[in-house]
């Protein structure tokens, strides 16, 4: 993994409305951003997810700007836990995108979604009730089937990432590539699980989000 970044990139904290509440997020701007990526976490998971926060260094050091937000309220989250449902909020996550169109630093960028595990359904879902806003989509270690019929709806080009033991996921994510009717990759990470903590894998996700989202954001 690098340890070192050749310029000085600063996190600020923003507050995001989205419909009735207000999420809190992390939003990193690097100098002459070339897009901007929108996290969206599993349940279970947050903002502050390190494998998430890694995969955004590494797209901050090739200047695409990051935004991770919580999909959920610390109410639904609290649920979640007792109740051990799947749930995401795809309205917060194109609240957020109208937010990045808005926000003066943000609203000439172009926007990627990274999305991991049930937030990869958040986004394809959201990106097809945003076709305009969104440019591309990056999938890792995710549920593309939660996303039910909004797959045939989705237009831009998405990214599945799977780790090639997390055999249950790649077989829904193999469903779920057959269903998307925009430009699409699947691949498997071999050796890796589900979190990818495997040695070199995130750095493998991470290096595939780089140059999916530099492809189509940095246009």
């Amino acid at each position: 993994m690098k340890t070192a970044v050749a310029q000085t990139i600063e996190e600020q904290l923003v507050q995001v409305p989205a419909g009735s509440v207000t999420l809190e997020g992390n939003l990193t701007l690097p100098e002459e951003s070339r897009g901007i990526v929108l996290f969206a976490h599993g349940s279970g998971s947050s903002r502050h997810s390190p494998r998430n926060r890694y995969v955004a260094r590494v797209l901050n050091e090739a200047k695409l700007a990051t935004l991770l937000i919580d999909l959920l309220t610390l109410h639904e989250e609290v649920v979640d836990a007792l109740t051990g449902q799947l749930r995401f909020d795809i309205d917060l996550l194109a609240d957020a995108t109208d937010w990045l169109t808005q926000f003066p630093d943000t609203k000439h960028l172009r926007i990627g979604y990274f999305g991991a595990s049930t937030g990869a359904a958040a986004a394809l879902a959201a990106a097809a009730v945003r076709p305009d806003a969104v440019r591309a989509i990056v999938s890792r270690g995710g549920r593309p089937d939660l996303a039910g019929a909004a797959l045939t709806r989705v237009q831009v080009p998405a990214l599945l990432i799977v780790g090639e033991h997390d055999d249950q996921v790649v077989q829904l994510n193999q469903q779920a590539l057959a269903q998307l009717r925009c430009e699409k990759r699947l691949v498997i990470v071999p050796g890796a699980t589900h979190l990818f903590e495997e040695a070199g894998a995130l750095d493998e996700v991470a290096r595939l989000a780089r140059d999916w989202f530099q492809r189509h954001l940095d246009l």
